[in-house]
C-alpha cells in the first residue's frame, strides 16, 4: 500500500502543547473535556515520506484572548497541560517572536491572567491581541515514560500489531473527556483510534511507527 502523504511538524513550525497517552479503558483524560482544541496546528506536508521530521521550533502553551485591566494584563485561552508549572514567575515567553518574562499569573480554569514584566498598561497589551503565547521546545516540561506530545504522534505511520500492515498517519488528535482519539488517514480511508492500551499497543516518535491492535469492527470490513 502507498503511503499516506505526511502531516509530520515541519521544524520552523508551531505546535501545540498539549500531550497524550494510550490510557486504560477505564482512566480519565488529564485534560479537561471543555478545553478546545489548539488554534493552531502544523500545517500539512506534501512529502510522501513516512519519515517524522524533526521537532518544531517552539510549542503554542496559550493564546492571547483580549487585554485585562489596565495594567497590562493579557487573559489568555490555556493550550498545556501544565499551566502552574509553565505559567511560573520568572519564567520566559515568546510573542510575535518577543522574549518576554512572566512577572506575575493567575489561573482561572481554561484561562490564565499573565502580567509580563515589559508590558505596562492596556494600550500596549492591546496589540498583543490573537497572538500566541510560545516556548521553545528545548524548554518543554519533560513527559511522564508512555505520554507524548502532540507534535510526537501526528504523522505517526500506523501499522496493524499482528498483521504489519500499514493503515495510513495520524493526522489528528480529538480530546473526548474520556481519552484521545487519534484521527489516522490512510490511502482511501479514515479511521478513528481511541488511546486506550487495549488497542495502542506502541508509540515509537524515534521510530516514526504506531502500533495497533484494531477492536472488532474499527476497520472497513472487520
Amino acid at each position: 500500500m502507498a503511503t499516506p502523504p505526511s502531516t509530520s511538524s515541519k521544524s520552523t513550525s508551531k505546535t501545540s502543547a498539549k500531550s497524550s497517552a494510550a490510557r486504560d479503558a477505564s482512566s480519565a483524560a488529564s485534560a479537561r473535556s471543555s478545553k478546545p482544541p489548539p488554534p493552531e496546528k502544523a500545517p500539512e506536508s506534501t512529502s510522501t515520506s513516512s519519515e517524522p521530521a524533526g521537532p518544531p521550533a517552539f510549542l503554542v502553551v496559550a493564546q492571547v484572548l483580549a487585554a485585562h485591566g489596565i495594567r497590562g494584563e493579557l487573559k489568555c485561552r490555556v493550550i498545556t497541560d501544565f499551566p502552574k508549572r509553565r505559567f511560573k514567575a520568572g519564567n520566559s515567553v515568546s510573542l510575535k517572536g518577543e522574549r518576554h518574562v512572566i512577572q506575575s499569573a493567575r489561573v482561572q480554569g481554561d484561562t490564565v491572567l499573565l502580567k509580563l514584566q515589559d508590558i505596562v498598561d492596556r494600550t500596549v497589551a492591546e496589540t498583543y491581541r490573537g497572538a500566541d503565547v510560545e516556548v521553545a521546545t528545548q524548554d518543554a516540561v519533560r513527559l511522564p515514560r508512555g505520554q507524548f506530545y502532540w507534535h510526537q504522534v501526528i504523522g505517526l505511520r500506523v501499522e496493524h500489531a499482528t498483521t504489519g500492515e500499514l493503515l495510513g498517519q495520524v493526522s489528528d488528535i480529538i480530546e473526548t473527556g474520556a481519552n484521545d482519539v487519534y484521527v489516522v488517514k490512510g490511502e482511501h480511508r479514515e479511521i478513528l483510534v481511541p488511546a486506550i492500551k487495549d488497542v495502542v499497543k506502541q508509540i515509537d516518535p524515534s521510530a516514526g511507527r504506531m502500533l495497533i491492535e484494531p477492536l472488532p469492527g474499527m476497520l472497513p470490513g472487520g
